[in-house]
């Protein structure tokens, strides 16, 4: 019986969520398995995996083939690193110690890696929150000066000129004005 290590998929449409299973090679891909061996959700930054690592390792060192999403998974968590390690051990290039301190080594700059990617995502979100902050605030001080500006009240400009002098101009206008209309 050919064994895969695959993805079993659970989810509503377009919010994905999967389970990693060892299953029959000729099952379908939401059927019947083996085992369930971890969880994989694709929706979060970075991605959430969640792996039985011993009884994964057990399953690939039995052979079970990964399929190439599970594959680059079991890669992510250093399943197969750890499997190209004792394949070391068993041909006598390499100690268990020395193995056990590689793939220690790998993990720790793993996690690292892992938790600089985070970290950048949450100050990348925090950036965008403050410049649209900022943003805001510009916007709403603009608005107020507009409002200001608009219920100001309006001063009226009185100009003062001799009042014969209006009378005179005015008075031809106006007599103009009814020679017009008559």
């Amino acid at each position: 019986m050919a064994t895969k290590i695959r993805l079993q998929r659970f989810g509503k449409k377009g919010k994905p969520f999967f389970h990693v299973v060892v299953a029959d090679s000729r099952s379908p891909r939401d059927g019947k398995f083996i085992e369930r061996l971890g969880s994989y959700n694709p929706n979060t930054n970075p991605a959430t995996i969640e792996l039985n690592f011993d009884k994964t390792l057990d399953w690939v060192n039995k052979g079970a083939e990964p399929t190439d999403t599970c594959r680059a998974i079991l890669s992510y968590k250093g399943i197969l690193y750890k499997k190209h390690l004792e394949g070391g051990i068993k041909k006598g290039a390499l100690t268990a110690d020395q193995a056990d301190a590689k793939f220690a080594e790998w993990l720790g700059a793993k996690d690292s890696k892992i938790e600089g990617k985070k970290d950048n995502l949450t100050k990348s979100k925090d950036d965008v929150k403050k410049a649209a902050l900022v943003a805001e605030t510009k916007k709403n001080a603009d608005r107020a000066a507009a409002l200001a500006i608009k219920n100001a009240p309006v001063e009226e400009v009185v100009e003062e000129a001799p009042i014969a002098e209006e009378t005179s101009e005015e008075a031809p206008a106006v007599e103009a004005s009814e020679e017009e209309k008559a």
